[in-house]
């Protein structure tokens, strides 16, 4: 069973795209930034391993309190995993007709030690964030779908983690589910009035 689980940096270097040169480097992550959407139709086609890996990696390199680096990354690619947990979730919404993964082939799970840090929640949070935004940044679409919190607190969420050998007090955080879209790429909707509040 192909699973991949980060715990740690480990990724090689990758080179620099090309469209990076004829950007200043703000306007880029500026765009990605304003750009990225949830993505909830997906093509049955895998990223390769390579893209993968590099937005693990960013994930890695999310803040967190007082650097404790509390979160880590179980990488799905393997379908039998990725419909177990499919499965696993949809119980917990109690519909077992529907994939709440909406036919993404990559799950990323983060969950955070909660022994670890008091701030282990926001920790994993911000590893969600940069997950997403660099898949957007790699030309994939990705989603933030809840319920990992449930998942891994039943006997079967806790016997997947005990399998891989992890040992803590882990709690779901968040799935992040990736792969290439299928159809358009959603339209950002108006943003609401009033989003920010000056004191000056």
């Amino acid at each position: 069973m192909a699973i991949v689980m980060i715990l740690c940096v480990s990724c090689k270097e990758q080179p620099v795209p090309e469209f990076i040169d004829k950007k200043p480097q703000k306007d880029i992550v500026m765009e990605n930034l304003l750009t990225r959407r949830s993505v909830r139709q997906y093509t049955d086609e895998m990223p390769p391993k390579e893209v993968i890996e590099e937005i693990c990696k960013a994930g890695t390199y999310a803040p967190t309190g007082m650097n404790k680096q509390s979160p880590i990354i179980i990488a799905v690619t393997n379908k039998e995993m990725r419909d177990s947990l499919s499965r696993l979730n949809a119980r917990v919404m109690g519909n077992d007709s529907i994939d709440p993964f909406y036919g993404a082939p990559v799950v990323l799970v983060v969950l955070a030690d909660k022994d670890t840090s008091y701030t282990y929640v926001e920790d994993g949070s911000l590893v969600m964030g940069n997950l997403m935004n660099a898949a957007h940044a790699m030309g994939l679409g990705s989603c933030w779908i809840h319920r990992a919190k449930e998942v891994f607190e039943s006997e079967e969420g806790k016997q997947i983690l005990a399998d891989l050998g992890i040992e803590g007090n882990y709690v779901g955080i968040g799935n992040c589910i990736l792969g290439y879209v299928d159809g358009e790429y959603p339209k950002a909707k108006e943003r609401k009035e009033n989003w920010v509040y000056w004191v000056k």
